[in-house]
Protein backbone atom coordinates (compact mmCIF):
# COMPACT_ATOMS: atom_id res chain seq x y z
CA UNK A 1 0.00 0.00 0.00
CA UNK A 2 1.04 3.47 -0.04
CA UNK A 3 1.65 5.53 2.60
CA UNK A 4 3.34 9.10 3.94
CA UNK A 5 7.19 8.23 4.63
CA UNK A 6 6.62 10.62 7.43
CA UNK A 7 4.61 8.03 9.34
CA UNK A 8 5.77 4.47 8.08
CA UNK A 9 8.32 2.16 8.81
CA UNK A 10 9.69 0.00 6.34
CA UNK A 11 10.09 -3.64 6.92
CA UNK A 12 13.53 -4.94 6.20
CA UNK A 13 14.55 -7.63 4.32
CA UNK A 14 14.37 -11.03 6.12
CA UNK A 15 11.28 -10.30 8.16
CA UNK A 16 8.43 -12.27 6.71
CA UNK A 17 4.57 -10.05 6.59
CA UNK A 18 3.55 -12.70 9.18
CA UNK A 19 6.15 -11.92 11.95
CA UNK A 20 5.88 -7.85 11.28
CA UNK A 21 2.30 -7.83 11.55
CA UNK A 22 3.07 -8.53 15.60
CA UNK A 23 6.21 -6.36 15.88
CA UNK A 24 4.30 -3.67 15.05
CA UNK A 25 1.47 -3.82 17.40
CA UNK A 26 2.79 -6.32 20.42
CA UNK A 27 6.49 -5.73 19.56
CA UNK A 28 6.82 -2.06 19.57
CA UNK A 29 4.27 -1.66 22.45
CA UNK A 30 6.47 -3.23 25.09
CA UNK A 31 9.60 -2.50 23.81
CA UNK A 32 8.84 1.41 24.35
CA UNK A 33 6.98 0.30 27.82
CA UNK A 34 10.65 -1.01 28.99
CA UNK A 35 11.88 2.09 27.73
CA UNK A 36 9.60 4.32 29.88
CA UNK A 37 10.77 2.26 32.65
CA UNK A 38 14.23 2.82 31.93
CA UNK A 39 15.68 -0.65 32.98
CA UNK A 40 19.13 -1.64 33.06
CA UNK A 41 21.02 -4.64 33.46
CA UNK A 42 20.67 -6.70 36.21
CA UNK A 43 17.70 -5.38 37.79
CA UNK A 44 14.44 -7.33 38.68
CA UNK A 45 11.57 -6.85 35.89
CA UNK A 46 8.44 -8.14 36.24
CA UNK A 47 6.06 -9.36 32.96
CA UNK A 48 2.69 -9.55 34.25
CA UNK A 49 0.73 -11.64 31.67
CA UNK A 50 2.61 -13.59 29.11
CA UNK A 51 0.84 -13.47 25.73
CA UNK A 52 0.76 -11.92 22.44
CA UNK A 53 2.62 -9.02 24.26
CA UNK A 54 4.06 -10.68 26.96
CA UNK A 55 6.39 -13.18 25.33
CA UNK A 56 7.93 -10.62 23.32
CA UNK A 57 8.13 -8.21 26.79
CA UNK A 58 9.81 -11.43 28.48
CA UNK A 59 12.49 -10.92 25.35
CA UNK A 60 13.21 -7.47 25.63
CA UNK A 61 13.99 -7.45 29.26
CA UNK A 62 16.76 -10.19 28.97
CA UNK A 63 18.22 -8.54 25.41
CA UNK A 64 18.39 -5.22 28.19
CA UNK A 65 20.37 -7.54 29.99
CA UNK A 66 17.30 -7.76 33.02
CA UNK A 67 16.39 -10.61 35.65
CA UNK A 68 12.86 -11.27 34.27
CA UNK A 69 10.13 -12.63 36.33
CA UNK A 70 6.82 -13.67 34.51
CA UNK A 71 3.76 -13.71 36.26
CA UNK A 72 0.75 -15.68 34.66
CA UNK A 73 -2.76 -17.80 35.39
CA UNK A 74 -2.03 -20.28 32.35
CA UNK A 75 0.57 -23.25 32.74
CA UNK A 76 1.32 -23.05 29.10
CA UNK A 77 2.62 -19.45 29.04
CA UNK A 78 3.95 -20.01 31.92
CA UNK A 79 6.21 -22.67 30.73
CA UNK A 80 6.45 -20.20 27.23
CA UNK A 81 7.85 -17.47 29.54
CA UNK A 82 10.43 -20.38 30.78
CA UNK A 83 11.45 -21.01 27.16
CA UNK A 84 11.89 -17.35 25.58
CA UNK A 85 14.65 -16.82 29.06
CA UNK A 86 12.38 -15.99 32.06
CA UNK A 87 14.72 -16.38 35.16
CA UNK A 88 11.42 -16.54 37.55
CA UNK A 89 7.96 -18.08 36.86
CA UNK A 90 5.12 -16.89 38.91
CA UNK A 91 1.44 -18.39 38.67
CA UNK A 92 -0.33 -16.32 40.10
CA UNK A 93 -3.14 -18.98 40.88
CA UNK A 94 -1.08 -20.31 43.35
CA UNK A 95 0.85 -17.46 45.01
CA UNK A 96 1.09 -14.26 45.98
CA UNK A 97 2.79 -12.32 43.27
CA UNK A 98 3.52 -9.23 45.21
CA UNK A 99 5.41 -11.35 47.77
CA UNK A 100 7.57 -13.66 45.71
CA UNK A 101 8.61 -10.27 43.75
CA UNK A 102 9.49 -9.36 47.54
CA UNK A 103 11.62 -12.17 48.18
CA UNK A 104 13.74 -11.66 45.19
CA UNK A 105 14.34 -8.22 46.69
CA UNK A 106 11.66 -6.20 44.77
CA UNK A 107 11.28 -5.31 40.80
CA UNK A 108 12.08 -1.98 39.91
CA UNK A 109 9.56 -2.58 36.97
CA UNK A 110 6.42 -3.98 36.73
CA UNK A 111 5.05 -4.11 32.55
CA UNK A 112 0.75 -4.90 33.63
CA UNK A 113 0.12 -6.61 30.12
CA UNK A 114 -2.71 -8.72 31.85
CA UNK A 115 -5.96 -7.17 31.52
CA UNK A 116 -7.13 -7.73 35.05
CA UNK A 117 -7.21 -4.82 37.76
CA UNK A 118 -6.15 -7.68 39.87
CA UNK A 119 -3.14 -8.34 37.82
CA UNK A 120 -2.11 -4.51 38.38
CA UNK A 121 -2.41 -4.31 41.91
CA UNK A 122 -0.71 -7.60 42.47
CA UNK A 123 2.19 -6.03 40.12
CA UNK A 124 2.36 -2.90 41.75
CA UNK A 125 2.47 -4.90 45.34
CA UNK A 126 5.79 -6.47 43.80
CA UNK A 127 7.73 -2.95 43.34
CA UNK A 128 10.78 -2.15 45.51
CA UNK A 129 11.82 1.19 46.94
CA UNK A 130 11.78 3.64 43.51
CA UNK A 131 10.15 0.99 41.33
CA UNK A 132 7.77 1.78 38.38
CA UNK A 133 4.18 0.08 37.66
CA UNK A 134 4.28 0.60 33.87
CA UNK A 135 0.41 0.25 32.68
CA UNK A 136 -0.14 -0.80 29.24
CA UNK A 137 -2.87 -3.18 29.10
CA UNK A 138 -6.55 -1.50 29.10
CA UNK A 139 -9.42 -3.35 31.25
CA UNK A 140 -12.81 -2.06 29.81
CA UNK A 141 -13.53 0.92 32.24
CA UNK A 142 -10.67 -0.91 34.61
CA UNK A 143 -9.12 1.53 37.91
CA UNK A 144 -6.87 0.45 40.78
CA UNK A 145 -5.98 1.84 44.27
CA UNK A 146 -2.96 2.91 44.35
CA UNK A 147 -2.20 2.57 48.39
CA UNK A 148 -0.99 6.33 49.26
CA UNK A 149 1.26 5.52 52.53
CA UNK A 150 3.36 2.93 51.03
CA UNK A 151 3.58 4.82 47.65
CA UNK A 152 4.62 8.29 48.98
CA UNK A 153 7.47 6.01 51.75
CA UNK A 154 8.63 3.71 49.33
CA UNK A 155 8.78 6.51 46.41
CA UNK A 156 7.15 4.62 43.38
CA UNK A 157 5.89 5.50 40.36
CA UNK A 158 2.87 4.56 38.48
CA UNK A 159 3.20 5.14 34.69
CA UNK A 160 1.34 4.89 31.45
CA UNK A 161 2.66 3.86 28.64
CA UNK A 162 0.92 3.42 24.66
CA UNK A 163 2.68 2.22 21.48
CA UNK A 164 5.58 3.46 20.81
CA UNK A 165 7.55 5.72 17.83
CA UNK A 166 8.71 4.84 14.40
CA UNK A 167 11.94 4.94 16.07
CA UNK A 168 11.61 2.22 18.08
CA UNK A 169 9.58 0.59 15.44
CA UNK A 170 12.90 0.50 13.80
CA UNK A 171 14.91 -0.57 16.34
CA UNK A 172 12.56 -3.69 17.06
CA UNK A 173 12.69 -4.64 13.40
CA UNK A 174 16.42 -4.58 13.97
CA UNK A 175 16.90 -6.36 16.82
CA UNK A 176 14.46 -9.21 15.25
CA UNK A 177 16.53 -8.92 11.74
CA UNK A 178 19.34 -10.24 14.42
CA UNK A 179 17.59 -13.01 15.54
CA UNK A 180 17.52 -11.57 19.18
CA UNK A 181 13.80 -11.95 19.20
CA UNK A 182 10.97 -14.62 18.51
CA UNK A 183 7.78 -13.89 17.50
CA UNK A 184 5.20 -16.58 18.70
CA UNK A 185 1.81 -16.67 16.20
CA UNK A 186 -0.48 -19.20 14.88
CA UNK A 187 -1.97 -18.08 11.09
CA UNK A 188 -5.43 -18.50 9.97
CA UNK A 189 -7.59 -17.15 7.05
CA UNK A 190 -9.67 -13.95 7.36
CA UNK A 191 -12.92 -16.42 7.12
CA UNK A 192 -12.00 -17.60 10.48
CA UNK A 193 -12.05 -14.37 12.18
CA UNK A 194 -15.38 -14.71 14.25
CA UNK A 195 -13.79 -17.46 15.94
CA UNK A 196 -10.68 -15.75 16.09
CA UNK A 197 -11.63 -13.28 18.29
CA UNK A 198 -13.92 -15.45 20.65
CA UNK A 199 -10.76 -17.59 21.16
CA UNK A 200 -8.71 -14.45 22.22
CA UNK A 201 -11.35 -13.14 24.64
CA UNK A 202 -11.28 -17.02 26.44
CA UNK A 203 -7.83 -16.95 26.74
CA UNK A 204 -6.99 -20.01 24.53
CA UNK A 205 -4.61 -18.25 22.15
CA UNK A 206 -0.78 -19.02 22.84
CA UNK A 207 0.55 -15.41 21.89
CA UNK A 208 -0.70 -13.74 18.70
CA UNK A 209 -3.18 -14.82 15.86
CA UNK A 210 -1.96 -13.43 12.21
CA UNK A 211 -4.76 -13.34 9.68
CA UNK A 212 -2.82 -14.66 5.91
CA UNK A 213 -4.93 -13.00 3.35
CA UNK A 214 -4.34 -15.63 1.32
CA UNK A 215 -5.08 -18.87 3.32
CA UNK A 216 -8.12 -20.42 2.83
CA UNK A 217 -8.16 -19.39 -0.71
Amino acid sequence: MLAWGDYAQPVPDGISALEAAPLTCAGVTTYKALKVAGVKPAQLVAVSGVGGLGHLAVQYAKIAGATVAAIDVSDEKLRLAAELGADIVIDARKEDVGEVLQRHGGAHAAIALAVNEAAFAAANSGLRRGGKLVMVALPAHGTIQVPIFDTVLRGTSVIGSIVGTRQDLAEVFQLHAAGRTKVIYETRPLATVNESMEDVLRGSVKARIVFDLGAGK
